[in-house]
C-alpha cells in the first residue's frame, strides 16, 4: 500500500511479472476491496498464482519508525514481513516508508550473525557492466568495522549475481591514502587485513562510473546522495539532449536520426530498470523500491526480489560470514 500511487501502479507491476515468470507466486497485501477493484481491471489474470493478504492499516511516508513498529499491528508492511518469518513468503517488495521498512524488517526476521546492520545495496551502470554500491541510505553514521561488514556482504551478492572475485573499494574523496576521515581510513586497514577479499583501495565518484570497482563501499548518508543525484543527472542529460534536438530545423533532421540511439541509452541508463534495493544482512529477502517508481520500476525490483530467491542470498550470506568476518 505504498509508495507515491501505492496499489495503482504495483498491483499492474505484479500481473505483469507474473506473466514473465510461470513459478512466480505474489500475495498483495493490503486493503482487500480495493485491490480487488484494481485486479478486475486486468481480465485474465491468473488467481492460482496470485493471492490477497488483507491488511487494515498503512504506513504513512512521514511516519517514525517507532510508530510503525508499535502502533500499527495490522499495517501491510508488517504483515508482508511476517509472511516471510513465518515461511508463507520468500521475499518482500515495498514502496513504503524506507526507515519503517528497516526497522521492522531487522524487528521481525532479525539480523544474520556477526552483521551489527543491515545495509541497502542496489547496482548502478557504469562503462563495463555495473557496480555494487551500499549503503544507500539505512545506516547515515558508520563505524569502521560496519563498513567492513557491508564490503563482505557486497562481495557476496556480487558473487550471487554473476561477478567472480570482485573488487571491492571505498568510495573516497580522493585515491591516496592520506585522503579519507577517520572511518574510512579505519575500515581500509581492516580489509586490506581481510583474507578472500579483492580489496583495491579507494575510488573516487568518477572512478565508480567508470567501472573501476564490482563493489564500492560508503556510509548511506554519502551513498543515498550518490544515487539520487545519479538519477537527477541522467534526467537531466536526457532532457538537455531532447531540447536541443527540437532546436531547429537542421537540430530535428540530426535528431531523427539520432532518436533510436537516444531512446535505447535512455533505457539502459533509466533509473526504473535499476530500480530495487536489497537489505542484506537479513535472515530474508526484502528488497526496497523507489517510493516515487512507477509500473516499470516495481517490476524491476519484484525481478530483483527472484533472483535472490532463485541465489537463496540469505544463506550464501551466512556460509561466507564466518570465512570473510574478522
Amino acid at each position: 500500500m505504498g509508495g507515491d500511487f501505492g496499489p495503482r501502479f504495483i498491483v499492474p507491476a505484479s500481473i505483469s511479472c507474473l506473466a514473465e515468470s510461470p513459478s512466480l507466486h505474489v500475495v498483495l497485501v493490503g486493503q482487500t476491496a480495493l485491490l480487488e477493484e484494481i485486479i478486475a481491471r486486468h481480465p485474465g489474470v491468473d488467481r492460482s498464482r496470485l493471492h490477497i493478504k488483507h491488511a487494515g492499516e498503512v504506513v504513512g511516508t512521514n511516519e517514525r519508525p517507532s510508530q510503525a513498529l508499535r502502533g500499527k499491528p495490522d499495517s501491510s508492511m508488517r504483515v508482508a514481513l511476517e509472511l516471510v518469518r513465518d515461511g508463507y513468503a520468500q521475499a518482500c517488495v515495498s514502496a513504503g516508508n524506507t526507515g519503517a521498512l528497516m526497522a521492522l524488517s531487522r524487528h521481525l526476521l532479525k539480523t544474520l550473525p556477526g552483521i551489527d546492520r543491515p545495509a541497502m545495496v542496489t547496482a548502478i551502470p557504469t562503462r563495463t557492466g555495473s557496480c555494487h554500491l551500499l549503503d544507500l541510505g539505512a545506516n547515515v553514521d558508520c563505524s569502521a568495522e560496519q563498513l567492513y561488514q557491508f564490503a563482505v556482504m557486497g562481495v557476496v551478492a556480487a558473487e550471487a549475481l554473476g561477478t567472480p572475485h570482485p573488487r571491492v573499494a571505498l568510495l573516497n574523496i580522493g585515491t591516496e591514502e592520506i585522503k579519507g576521515n577517520q572511518q574510512v581510513k579505519l575500515a581500509a586497514s581492516l580489509l586490506q587485513k581481510g583474507e578472500g577479499l579483492n580489496f583495491i583501495g579507494y575510488v573516487e565518484g568518477d572512478g565508480l562510473y567508470r567501472g573501476e570497482a564490482d563493489v564500492v563501499v560508503c556510509d548511506g548518508f554519502v551513498g543515498n546522495i550518490l544515487l539520487k543525484s545519479s538519477e537527477g543527472l541522467v534526467s537531466l542529460v536526457s532532457s538537455r539532449l531532447e531540447a536541443l534536438f527540437r532546436s531547429g530545423v537542421t537540430s530535428r533532421l540530426v535528431g531523427v536520426l539520432a532518436l533510436p540511439l537516444l531512446r535505447r541509452l535512455q533505457a539502459e541508463l533509466a533509473p526504473a530498470r535499476h530500480n530495487g534495493a536489497s537489505f542484506l544482512g537479513l535472515q530474508g529477502i526484502v528488497v526496497k523500491s523507489h517510493g516515487s517508481a512507477g509500473q516499470e520500476g516495481f517490476q524491476s525490483a519484484i525481478r530483483r526480489a527472484v533472483v535472490e530467491v532463485r541465489e537463496n542470498l540469505p544463506r550464501r550470506l551466512h556460509g561466507r560470514l564466518e570465512d570473510l568476518l574478522l
